[in-house]
């Protein structure tokens, strides 16, 4: 069982979904249809609660009081199931080896009995002599089961009868689990003083205190504490009841472990401490309990940081709590890990891009978020992505409109080669004054192009037309603009992005290649016909204010001019 689905049958099992699910298939095992179909005179006499005729037939050699039925019962579990107590002593004086017969279930009388909380039976059947620790396929004890079902009287009787205290079911689980998962304290106490062991670890090393930790079960925790619980003991995959307790949004119990002297400074085996697991969650509550706890010098020996994990998961209050306790905004991520992703990405930023976490992302560029420090630049991963408000973000913030892809040379903006399939964060990048000019330029000109076999585009996942972001190295022959939207993956964006650009130019004249591709689709020789119609004075002269503008085209709007004349100057007007 791998880490990932270790924890998740964890969290299925500690939050009850699993027991429910077990208890209810349980129950309808015990409601056998063949009892209701069944004939048998035994098995009527049962349900009637009919001693003396039960008596009769015992009697008569011609009715078997051991028959079973298709799924394995006697008439002594009907009776232990059904609460029928007078006909299951009368089936003990007659057959008082059967006490612990099994069904086809493994489940005995007792467990039926204890099941259905028939107490008057449960004590019948054990000063009869049954085994209380014989537990049903699921390894289910009688016990167990009295614990499960919070049952306080059937405990003490059970135990009265030597029941084993620290018997395991099929996942390792003690009656003392069972009992902290109810936050039954008083159970609790009865167990530990039958002898149940305080820190008993399941089958992946979950003890009763992980137990409570993982559900805020405050009052149990605090039991268990005062009775010598060790706070820190670790489960397989190296988590703590503080780990456990912080990724789950406990706070006061994360408040109530660490005066218990729980160590924040232990790491699981992924090397993750509950500050990060509680980054990671999003609990920005619990983050700043945990910060002054956790050793500095444990943060910056770990592999990631928290705030990485913040970002990753968009946990934008996480990670505020983590900057206002003095985390660095530009921690990078370990080399070791780094390469392990084909851009090489290695601060937070670049991760909440990456994972599309943009209010993260603005948390972090207003705390001073470096934008040049990952080989691949954020806002090729924006634009990549298709999110406009983390583009005009990044280049509000200053981000290079110039930026390289470290896989793929152009002659043109890279970013116009990221965004070409959305015309909307390609205007956004064009209204920032990203180099629309650049496309039109071609070594060829008129002339025929080489075929296109000889040129070295490459496009990778995600966006079909879309190169990859990884550090490669990069081809020796830059592409030009007008090879990189004739290929197969691009071709059908080419009129519309060819339009838009052609916004932001003065006259050019179209190479050969996108003249024919403009020619190839009808609804698009219109815009052939405006790249060769002359350019209205009013359109270059709003260029070339634009030019000397540079980048801070759309602050036109705070300048002391007329409205009118900001609605001309404006890229939205």
């Amino acid at each position: 069982m791998t880490a990932v689905s270790r924890y998740r049958f964890l969290y299925n099992r500690l939050n009850g979904d699993l027991k429910q699910r077990r208890s209810v298939c349980l129950q309808s095992r015990l409601i056998s249809p063949n009892f209701f179909r069944d004939a048998d005179p035994v098995f009527s006499a049962v349900r009637r609660g009919d001693v003396e005729t039960l008596k009769d037939l015992a009697a008569s050699s011609s009715h078997s009081l051991l028959k079973e039925n298709k799924d394995g019962w006697l008439p002594l579990h009907d009776a232990a199931y059904s609460g029928q107590t007078g006909c299951l002593e009368t089936l003990l004086k007659a057959h008082p080896g059967s006490v612990d017969k099994r069904t086809l279930q493994e489940q005995t009388a007792l467990l039926l009995a204890v099941s259905c909380e028939q107490l008057p039976c449960v004590q019948s059947l054990l000063e009869s002599g049954a085994d209380p620790d014989i537990c049903s396929s699921n390894k289910e004890t009688p016990l167990y089961k009295a614990c499960e079902l919070e049952n306080m009287n059937m405990v003490n009787i059970l135990l009265s009868h030597g029941a084993s205290v620290n018997q395991r079911c099929s996942q390792g689980w003690t009656a003392l689990h069972e009992a902290v998962s109810r936050e039954n304290t008083e159970i609790c106490e009865v167990l530990i003083r039958a002898g149940a062991t305080i820190n008993p670890a399941n089958t992946y090393s979950i003890t009763p205190l992980t137990v409570a930790a993982q559900r805020g079960l405050k009052r149990a925790l605090c039991y268990l504490t005062e009775r010598g619980a060790d706070v820190n003991m670790q489960t397989c995959d190296g988590v703590t009841a503080l780990h456990e307790a912080s990724r789950n949004g406990h706070q006061e119990v994360v408040a109530l472990l660490l005066s218990k002297n729980a160590d924040a400074n232990i790491s699981d085996n992924s090397g993750l401490l509950p500050l990060h697991v509680a980054a990671q969650s999003g609990h920005h509550e619990i983050v700043s309990l945990l910060v002054s706890a956790t050793s500095r010098a444990k943060l910056r020996h770990s592999w990631i940081s928290p705030l990485h994990l913040a970002a990753q998961h968009d946990r934008h209050a996480a990670a505020a709590a983590l900057l206002k306790t003095g985390a660095d905004v530009n921690a990078i991520l370990a080399h070791s890990h780094s390469v392990q992703y084909a851009d090489r990405r290695a601060t937070a930023l670049y991760f909440a891009v990456a994972h599309r976490s943009k209010r993260t992302a603005e948390v972090l560029v207003n705390a001073g978020a470096n934008l040049s420090l990952d080989p691949v630049s954020p806002l090729l991963m924006a634009a990549r992505q298709g999110c406009v408000s983390t583009v005009t973000l990044l280049l509000e913030r200053g981000a290079d409109l110039d930026a390289t892809l470290p896989s793929l040379a152009t002659t043109f903006p890279a970013l116009v080669a990221l965004s070409s399939y959305n015309l909307a964060v390609l205007k956004c990048l064009l209204d920032h004054g990203c180099d629309a000019q650049a496309c039109f330029t071609c070594t060829h000109g008129a002339a025929p192009h080489p075929p296109p076999g000889g040129s070295d585009i490459r496009t990778a996942g995600g966006h079909d037309c879309l190169p990859p972001l990884s550090c490669d190295e990069r081809p020796e022959r830059a592409t030009q603009f007008c090879e990189w939207i004739s290929t197969p993956a691009m071709c059908k964006w080419a009129g519309p992005v060819i339009d838009l650009l052609l916004e932001y130019v003065g006259h050019v004249q179209l190479c050969s290649q996108l003249s024919a591709l403009l020619d190839s689709r009808d609804e698009w020789r219109a815009i052939k016909r405006k790249s060769l119609s002359p350019r209205p004075l009013q359109h270059l002269c709003r260029l070339r204010i634009w030019t000397q503008m540079g980048r801070n085209r759309k602050s036109v709007t705070s300048l002391p001019l007329p409205n009118r004349l900001k609605t001309y100057l404006s890229p939205d007007g």
